[in-house]
C-alpha cells in the first residue's frame, strides 16, 4: 500500500519545486491517504514555504476540494482520482469576469447544462466553487448536465452536484461528446438553463467552427428554458463555420467591457440581456 511519505518522495525526485498544478495533485494525493496535512509538513516535503502552502490550501478550500482547519486541511467529501480536479489558471482576467458573472446567475435547485470551450468551463468551475450550494450534505443543490467530458469530470467531484452526462463520441480538441446518441439522451430531459460556449455571435445567430458540436448545441438549446451565452468581445460580430442558434433564441449574454458599443447596443436592440463583466 502507498503510503503518504512515498506519494511526496516521488515528487521531490521529479521536481523539488513543484509548480501550483503539480502542487496541488501532490496535496490531494496525500489528503485522499491521510485525511489531514499541516502547513509544515507539506512545506517540508513540497519544499516550498509556508506561505506558499496557505495559499494552495486556501484555493484548494475555496474549490471546496479540502476543509480548513487550524494549521492545515482536511480532506473533502469528494473523489480524488481524476486528473481535472487540479486543473486552474489559465483563464484571462476576461474570462474569469465572465465567469463569475454568469455563475452567479444559476440559481440553487435548478438544472444547469453547459457545452464546451474555455468559458463554460471556467463558468462551471465558478459554480461548483460557490459555498451557497454546498450546505446540504447527501443531496445536490443542482443539477449539471454536459457533454464536455472536462467539465464532467470535475463536477463529479462535488457532493453537491448532480452531474449528468450524455453519450456519443468525444472529440479531442474540445472534450466534446456529439452525434446521434448525445442527441438522443438530450430529447428526454428538460433543462433549466443553457449556459453555451460559441466562437461566433452576431445580430443575426451564433455559430461554431464545428458542425458536429453545432449540432449538440442546438439540441441544447431546443431542450432548455433559457440560454446565457458567454462570450469574450473578440467573438462578437463573428460568423464561423456551422450555425448554432438564431439570436432570438438567446436570453442573456455576458461578455467583456471590451464589447464593441455598437454591437451591444444591437444585441440589446434584439431583446438580449447584455451583461458586460
Amino acid at each position: 500500500m502507498t503510503t503518504a511519505h512515498e506519494v511526496f518522495e516521488d515528487n521531490e525526485r521529479n521536481q523539488r519545486v513543484l509548480d501550483r498544478s503539480r502542487r496541488w495533485r501532490a496535496l490531494l494525493d496525500v489528503l485522499a491517504l491521510t485525511g489531514r496535512l499541516t502547513v509544515t509538513e507539506a512545506a517540508r516535503r513540497l519544499g516550498v514555504s509556508e506561505a506558499t502552502v496557505r495559499r494552495d490550501f486556501t484555493a484548494l478550500a475555496e474549490q471546496q476540494l479540502v476543509t480548513r482547519t487550524h494549521g492545515g486541511v482536511v480532506a473533502a467529501a469528494v473523489a480524488y482520482d481524476l486528473p481535472a480536479r487540479y486543473r486552474a489558471g489559465g483563464e484571462s482576467d476576461a474570462q474569469e469576469r465572465i465567469a463569475t458573472v454568469a455563475a452567479g446567475l444559476l440559481e440553487p435547485g435548478t438544472v444547469v447544462a453547459f457545452n464546451g470551450g474555455t468559458t463554460t468551463s471556467a463558468t462551471a468551475r465558478k459554480l461548483a466553487a460557490r459555498t451557497d450550494l454546498s450546505g446540504t450534505p447527501g443531496r445536490p443543490a443542482i443539477t449539471v448536465v454536459t457533454n464536455a467530458l472536462n467539465i464532467a469530470a470535475e463536477m463529479v467531484l462535488r457532493h453537491h452536484i448532480r452531474t449528468v452526462t450524455l453519450g456519443g463520441v468525444a472529440r479531442p480538441q474540445s472534450y466534446e461528446l456529439t452525434g446521434p446518441l448525445a442527441n438522443l439522451v438530450l430529447e428526454q430531459l428538460w433543462i433549466d438553463v443553457l449556459v453555451l460556449g460559441v466562437d461566433g455571435f452576431t445580430l443575426d445567430a451564433t455559430s461554431t467552427r464545428n458542425e458536429a458540436e453545432a449540432g449538440v448545441n442546438t439540441m441544447f438549446v431546443k431542450r432548455s428554458e433559457k440560454v446565457v451565452v458567454v462570450a469574450g468581445s473578440e467573438k462578437l460580430g463573428r460568423r464561423t463555420f456551422a450555425r448554432i442558434c438564431s439570436s432570438s433564441a438567446v436570453d442573456t449574454l455576458v461578455t467583456d467591457t471590451d464589447a464593441d458599443s455598437e454591437a451591444v447596443e444591437g444585441l440589446r436592440d434584439k431583446g438580449i440581456d447584455v451583461i458586460l463583466a
